[in-house]
Order: C-alpha cells, then structure tokens, then sequence
C-alpha cells in the first residue's frame, strides 16, 4: 500500500451507532485502531447526537455531531434529522474522504458534503434493504427498496459490500461499481485462549451439559425463537445463552439464558470461547461479523445457509442449516454433535478466521481508498434527480 502523499482524513458516517453496538460499530473503531497506526492517515466517526450517552475520551475517534432524534423501541439508534444538517457536520469535519455506512437521510448528506469538497463517497452496503423492505411489506416494497438503492449508490464513486452475495445482490440491481470488500477479525482478541472453565461455572453450566451461544442484536431477523425453541427440543443437556440487547429477546427460561450487552470485548470473547458451539439462526447476515468472532474464538458454528452466513460456514467449521425451523436446527445441533470431529472443526474454524485478520483485511481498504484519492471523484452528481428523488429525506 503506498503512503498518501499527505496526511489523509478519513471521515466515516453512519445513523447505525447505539450504546450497545453492533457490527457496523465494531468494524469502525477495528479500522480506526489499524489507521492510527498508519503514517498518512487520519480517521473521524461522525454519528448522530445522542448516541452513546458517555461522553468522549478526547482521543476518541468519534464526534456525536448529526442532529437527531430517538428511533422508539430501536434499542437506542436515533434518526437524523435531515440531509442539510448531516451535510453540514461532515463538511465541517473537512475530509478528504467519507465512507457513509446506512442508505437514508446520512447518505445523502455524506454525498452532499463529498461533492461540496469535491472528495470521493464510499458507500459500504451493511445490510440487504430489498430483502428488509420485501419482509416487512411484501414484494412491492421490496421492489421499490432496490429502485431507491440502485438511484442511491449510482451516485457514489465506490460501493463496497461484505460478502460475495451482497455484491451479486448490488450488481443485480445495476450498481456496476460495487465490490466486495469483506469484514474482518480481531483475532488476537478472540482466541481459543479465552476458554475458560469460569465462565461456565459463573453461568451454572456444568461440564456434562452443551452450552450453545449466540451474541449479537435481539432483531426480528435474527430468529431467536427458533433457537430457543430448537433448545427446548433437544433436551436438558442443552443451554442456549444468548447475549445481547434489542427489541425481541428470546423467551427466557432455566434453558435459555439471557445475558444483557457485554460490556468490554474480553468478556464476550470468554463467553464465545467456552461454548461448546456458536448458532445463529439468521437469514439477512450480509456478512455475519459475530460468526467469524466465534470461529477465531475456535467455537464451531451452527449456523442458516443464508446470505453471508454460508460464505463462512460449511461441515469443516461445524454445520450449514438449510431449513429455518426449531426442526430442522434442533436436527442440525444433534447431528452435529452425534457425528462430527468437534476437535477438528475447532481447528479450521480458527485457521479460517486468521485469514480475515483485521491486519490483513484493512490494508486492501486503504488500497482502495488511496486508489479513489488519487484518480479524485467520478460519481454522478447527487442535484437535480438525486435531490428530487430524495426530497422527502432534506
């Protein structure tokens, strides 16, 4: 990777920021720790106000400055309030590149500001918005979701997206320019080291039983009912401890425990390394961030064949679910456990998230990034249709 000429300010945006995190909020401050240790390179995270209720560490990379509102029941995400403000706070920011990490009112702003400061807008494409609109209002807003997102990324000089799917997703659409550009690892953090008998122990969970993990967001389309229900099915040797925070948690039972938000990756690392398998019952995982966690943790994965998830996650590193049922995952789990080489999957899960190294992924990022500053902005302008087409988000 050639150093920037000068030292270049990398500004990322996103309305997908709570105080209880996430993947987008993960993979942000990964890249801020790799920038900062890269000569040539500053890095900003603008967020809306609001946000994360603590206020800053003065090295702290991120600047609470998109005036905005509560999203109710959201699990703490807030909505800014319009294009022009958004526009505003990054101009004053003064990058020399904005990657806009959500589809809304934040990326047009994000292109507003790029091409007032005539610099690069990078959009990476976290989630499939077709297949979230087709869910919660049928074809037609499906249908609508991908016309508004193929007129949103047209505009920008490079789309990025985390997985193979996605990008075939984008393309399909006609967004020519995306690219898949994968998430990554800490995987120095989580390693099969963290395992700990303490963390069963302080869980009740005894040596004799199955602990089974999930860690990530209580949403709709993470299908937490089907693993509890799947839990319930397979006997009282099996424990489902799911952690995390959001709107539809899991029904809690002796079987089904629920632990709120880790706070400090260490500790959810210990958690993920001393199960006896990580599941996930997701079908909209554009990459699935918390799998890889678990795989460098050295935990099989038992996961839906779905989206992402299934660019991770075959027999070697623990089971595909191809049905989305209590079934056919109770079956899975089962089967898993009866018949597979636990030891050996435990192995390839973590040599196959060393290859997804934070330190290995950030610099073909940076690559692109330099390669976008030096041959300078080719979007379309986003005036005359964009803003049409945008004006109920100004």
């Amino acid at each position: 990777m050639t150093r920037p000429a000068r030292d270049c300010h990398v500004v990322d945006t996103t309305m997908f920021w709570s105080p209880t995190g996430g993947g987008v909020r993960r993979y942000l401050h990964a890249k801020h720790a790799w920038l900062a240790v890269q000569p040539g390179w500053r890095h900003t995270i603008a967020v809306p106000r609001g946000s994360d209720p603590a206020a800053p560490e003065p090295s702290s990379p991120v600047r609470a400055v998109l005036p905005s509102l509560p999203i109710p029941g959201s699990g703490g995400y807030r909505l800014p309030v319009s294009r022009r403000a958004v526009a505003a706070a990054l101009r004053d920011l003064e990058p020399d590149l904005v990657e806009c990490g959500d589809p809304y009112r934040v990326a047009w702003g994000a292109l507003d500001a790029a091409q007032a400061l005539g610099v690069p807008a990078v959009a990476y494409c976290h989630s499939n918005l077709e297949r979230m609109a087709q869910l919660a209002g049928g074809r037609w807003a499906g249908a609508a979701a991908r016309r508004y997102a193929a007129h949103l990324y047209r505009h920008f000089d490079a789309v990025l997206a985390p997985s193979q799917s996605m990008t075939r997703h984008l393309r399909a659409w006609g967004v020519d320019r995306a690219e898949c550009q994968p998430l990554g690892v800490d995987s120095a953090l989580f390693h099969p080291a963290r395992r700990a008998r303490d963390a069963r122990v302080a869980l009740g969970v005894g040596d004799d039983a199955r602990l089974l993990v999930f860690a990530g967001r209580f949403a709709p389309e993470k299908h937490l009912d089907v693993l509890a229900a799947a839990v319930c099915k397979l006997g009282a040797r099996y424990v489902l401890l799911a952690v995390g925070a959001g709107p539809t948690p899991p029904p809690g039972s002796e079987r089904v425990r629920i632990v709120p938000f880790v706070a400090g990756a260490p500790a959810l690392a210990a958690l993920i390394a001393s199960a006896d398998a990580f599941v996930h019952a997701g079908d909209q995982e554009t990459f699935g961030l918390s799998v890889l966690e678990a795989m460098a943790c050295g935990t099989p994965v038992i996961a839906r064949r779905a989206e992402g998830l299934a660019e991770l996650v075959d027999a070697s590193v623990g089971a595909c679910v191809d049905g989305g049922s209590a079934d056919d995952f109770a079956a899975a789990i089962d089967a898993f456990f009866r018949d597979a080489d636990v030891a050996a999957c435990r192995a390839a899960a973590r040599a196959r998230a060393e290859r997804h190294d934070w330190n290995r992924v950030l610099p073909e990022l940076a690559a692109r990034y330099q390669r976008l500053l030096d041959s300078g902005p080719e979007r379309a302008p986003a005036t005359a249709a964009g803003i049409a087409a945008d004006a109920p988000l100004r």
